[in-house]
């Protein structure tokens, strides 16, 4: 993880941007992992811990009606995590985790280890995408980290033009 932050970090910085995080099944973990680099505060902004719906409603602008129609657990959700904690930061780039970590909690439609991702520029490029992952929840959390943070290099490498 400390290779990817710190990727993420000098690319971020090179440009002069700013990222921000917005969480949910990590409980902080994409954040800490960024901490974790020594000078982050140049390059990250600030994080989301948006555990409950309620606070996904209230720290990210998450409208009520995209949760009762389609879940936490959803492209519709993670993506308008990325445009809160866009439009609630300094930050010009964001990223979205929420997903269904173990042991319980599952469904049918959404089985545990069911993680949906989201990536953002402000008034740029978004991407969204899930993942299946497998394990115990200490497991499909560390991979939930270690995939939003490579997806933030992955957008950054698919924008010609930061800003």
């Amino acid at each position: 993880m400390d290779i990817l932050s710190a990727q993420i970090g000098r690319l971020l910085k090179s440009h002069g941007l700013m990222l921000a995080t917005a969480e949910s099944c990590t409980g902080g973990g994409v954040a800490q992992a960024i901490t974790d680099v020594a000078g982050s505060s140049a390059w990250f902004e600030r994080g989301f811990i948006t555990y409950s719906n309620l606070s996904k409603q209230q720290m990210l602008r998450v409208s009520e009606t995209t949760l009762i129609q389609h879940g936490a657990v959803s492209e519709a959700t993670v993506r308008e995590m990325v445009e809160g904690a866009l439009a609630n930061s300094a930050a010009q780039v964001a990223l979205a985790v929420s997903g269904i970590a173990g042991p319980g909690g599952g469904t049918p439609d959404k089985p545990v280890g069911t993680v949906w991702f989201a990536w953002g520029i402000k008034h740029g490029l978004m991407l969204a995408q899930v993942h299946h992952l497998a394990g115990n929840r200490p497991e499909i959390r560390n991979s939930a980290v270690h995939i939003a943070l490579q997806g933030v290099l992955d957008l950054l490498g698919q924008v010609s033009e930061i800003a």
